[in-house]
């Protein structure tokens, strides 16, 4: 099944402080032994060299991996047939002899894994340190272990990851003058992460490669501003690219435009249906319910000024999308929602909200600020409860929607945010348009509301369940505010808000 032993490139010691070893294993057809990362399972070698005569530290090389595909859908990383860890071994009293003693645990597997525990020796006496046959072994295996892009021949174009938890994706893009063939991604990050196999696209002729993985983590966790080390392999060479992730935006796509903006049509339009949006709806219902029995010219100002309200939300997103994309960073969908100060504000507010629904309180308007909307009102046709609530209705609808992944969405907005400025405004129009559609539906055909019911009694049942729903969503923010700064700041905003 496995053998393990030790060889040199050199028959003696020699004079110099440092000496080339390797730990050479040769597995039987079907076993493998595992990587340095191994991935969903295994264990790699871990040879300890405690029992050595002048030997001051021996570093381990690890050969570029290749991939295994585990049962239910695992991965792991590792070796098969014939391989050789590269061994430096750093010699404490130069120009003596060298005893070198290791115990190796390892696990080899075929369909299941079996434990070892090798015991390899090897002597180096004193004297000339001609080369042995094994030389040329190590060197191949040497010449397999990752090292820095530029030895490779390799330019980094872009590394990090885009989109937002659950929807993260870590992206790699890299240049070559020697084309690429198969390469193969391996990321290792903390063990709440997971960077499993993923898509490869090669273009420019094979001089420049894509590679995309899905980013899982525990607890929703992002994987921006985690170091990581980033290993490419690509046949007879391999790159090795140590890095703290930073959030990119998503590779570009090759769909036309006008299709892009017909799935941003769609993806705004289902935000409506989505959770998050949900409290915002609530409280426009019960102010569609307010307008029960009234002049459907009052109904129709009211729904387009909150669409207005959406579109000009979705619009000012679009320009600070432009204006961090021409400073240099990178942004992405909802990334506000991966800070823990701003999700606390949100649950006080919808908390606060909730609460009035249900009656505990009333907020009453400064006096000017009441003049100033009523004047607005009165400006508008729209009666004494003017249009600029209805507008910040609109808006607050759009922050809301922002941490949703709605079908269609994240298609739409990788698009935008990967094109210029041009693309991004109409994009960002387009979801605002959908996303506005329902409210100017109900202003096209206003008496869909004015049908409804004149107030009454019944509207503190009504207030009752938009109450809770309002409530609903704080509890859900809590939950993502946990995910972000920990249970403990989660417990005590809610009791805070209870």
């Amino acid at each position: 099944m496995s053998q393990v032993r030790l060889i040199s490139a050199t028959a003696a010691a020699g004079s110099g402080e440092d000496l080339r070893l390797g730990l050479q294993f040769q597995l039987d057809p079907g076993w493998k032994i595992y990587w340095r990362s191994p991935g969903d399972s295994g264990s790699p070698p871990m040879p300890d060299f405690g029992e050595s005569e002048n030997v001051a530290a021996v570093d381990v090389a690890w050969p570029a991996p290749q991939r295994f595909l585990e049962l239910a859908d695992l991965e792991t990383a590792g070796y098969t047939g014939e391989t050789v860890l590269p061994l430096s071994l750093r010699v404490a009293r130069p120009g003596e002899a060298v005893r070198v003693r290791a115990t190796v645990p390892y696990q080899a597997c075929e369909t299941i894994c079996i434990p070892y525990v090798a015991q390899v020796a090897l002597d180096l006496p004193g004297g000339d340190a001609a080369a042995t046959p094994f030389a040329r072994v190590i060197d191949r295996y040497d010449a397999r272990v990752p090292g820095p892009p530029d030895a490779a021949g390799v330019e980094v174009i872009s590394i990090g990851v885009s989109g937002v938890p659950p929807n993260e994706r870590f992206e790699v893009a890299l240049r070559s003058p020697i084309p690429f063939e198969a390469p193969a991604l391996f990321v290792e990050a903390a063990s709440r992460y997971r960077v499993p196999a993923g898509a490869v696209s090669i273009g420019a002729g094979g001089t420049e490669a894509r590679l995309a993985a899905p980013v899982e983590s525990r607890g929703g966790e992002s994987l921006v501003g985690q170091a990581v080390v980033v290993t490419v392999a690509d046949r007879g060479r391999a790159v090795e690219m140590p890095v703290t992730v930073a959030a990119v935006a998503a590779a570009p796509s090759s769909a036309p435009l006008w299709l892009m903006l017909g799935i941003a049509l769609l993806g705004g339009l289902v935000l409506n249906l989505m959770p998050c949006v949900l409290p915002v709806l609530s409280l426009k219902l019960l102010g569609a319910v307010g307008h029960g029995g009234a002049a459907p010219g009052r109904v129709r100002a009211s729904f387009v000024a909150s669409a207005a309200g959406i579109v000009a939300s979705f619009l000012v997103l679009a320009g600070a999308a432009v204006a961090v994309r021409l400073a240099g960073g990178a942004v992405g969908w909802g990334i506000q929602f991966q800070q823990p100060a701003f999700l606390v504000f949100l649950v006080l507010v919808l908390s606060l909200f909730a609460y009035n629904l249900f009656g505990l309180f009333e907020i009453g308007l400064p006096g000017w600020l009441g003049d100033a909307g009523a004047r607005v009102g009165a400006g508008s046709r729209s009666g004494g409860a003017g249009l600029a609530g209805h507008f910040a209705a609109g808006a607050f609808a759009t922050l809301l929607a922002t941490p949703c992944s709605a079908p269609f969405l994240g298609t739409a907005v990788s698009f935008a945010l990967s094109r210029g400025a041009v693309e991004i405004l109409a994009i960002f129009a387009a979801l605002g348009t959908g996303m506005a559609a329902p409210y100017l539906a109900v202003a096209a055909f206003p008496r869909l509301v004015t049908w409804l019911p004149r107030p009454g009694r019944w509207m503190l049942w009504v207030r009752t369940v938009l109450g809770a729903a309002l409530l609903g969503t704080a509890v859900w923010l809590v939950w993502v505010l946990a995910a972000q700064a920990g249970a403990g700041a989660a417990l005590a905003v809610a009791a805070v808000c209870a």
